[in-house]
């Protein structure tokens, strides 16, 4: 008998490499996991987001210790903009750029700061990517948050016994904040830069300025640590700045 043809609707789906998130912790390069290490030095291509056009990013600067000598680094260009259709333009050409490499076929990690599930470029990614491409392998290895990380450095617990904690962004202002004050034992307020007075006049009317410490650039060059959080009232807080407060 002849070969047989397989018809359009029935041809086999294209074979596709895994996409693998990896979280790099929040600067410290020794504060990964040995399976985002094992697979760090696994992968030939690695993408990491970067808010510029600088090739290497603050997570590759971070992961770079842990990286295959031959990997090849793909910088995915994020603009810090608010202009919706523009960033729904940048998210799905970033997409593309991923799935580029998944067709090959071939694996490729996407590493980020912190933890892929909290607060990550990733989860906007892979919702692109999966928009394009349906079905799409991925594999997540969480990776240490800065505010773990800000509580092993000051020494102050995130919960204790039957306590509760919140992790909230500061992008929002004080109103949000003051409303979780009344619900929660322990918060963390992440992303405290651009409304930091706006925050800390939240803490001082509350009476919890004995009660909250500032971690700015944990586990980085130039970490710094503030008990009396007042003493940062005159500087715009680093980026890399979060609160832990006791309520």
């Amino acid at each position: 008998m002849g070969s047989m043809s397989i018809s359009a609707g029935k041809r086999k789906k294209q074979a596709l490499g895994k996409l693998c998130a990896i979280g790099v912790g929040p600067g410290d390069s020794e504060l990964l996991t040995l399976k985002a290490v094992r697979r760090l030095k696994d992968m030939k291509t690695v993408f990491a987001a970067t808010s510029n056009k600088q090739q290497d990013s603050l997570a590759v600067q971070i992961a770079r210790p842990h990286l295959n000598p031959g990997a090849e680094l793909i910088p995915l260009h994020f603009p810090m903009v608010r202009d919706k259709q523009l960033l729904e333009d940048v998210w799905t050409e970033n997409a593309r750029k991923v799935l580029d490499v998944l067709r090959r076929p071939a694996d490729a990690a996407f590493i980020t700061l912190g933890d892929p599930s909290t607060y990550s470029t990733f989860t906007y990614l892979i919702r692109h990517i999966e928009y394009l491409e349906p079905g799409i392998e991925a594999e997540i290895i969480p990776g240490i948050t800065s505010y773990q990380a800000a509580a092993a450095r000051t020494g102050v617990p995130l919960a204790q016994g039957e306590e509760s904690l919140a992790i909230v962004s500061g992008a929002r202002g004080g109103q949000e904040l003051k409303q979780m004050l009344g619900v929660t034992d322990n918060l963390v307020v992440l992303k405290v830069y651009r409304h930091f007075r706006e925050i800390l006049e939240v803490i001082r009317k509350e009476d919890l300025l004995d009660k909250s410490v500032a971690v700015r650039k944990c586990g980085l060059p130039g970490e710094s640590i503030s008990r009396d959080i007042e003493t940062l009232e005159g500087d715009r807080p680093s980026y890399f700045t979060l609160l832990l407060v006791k309520t």
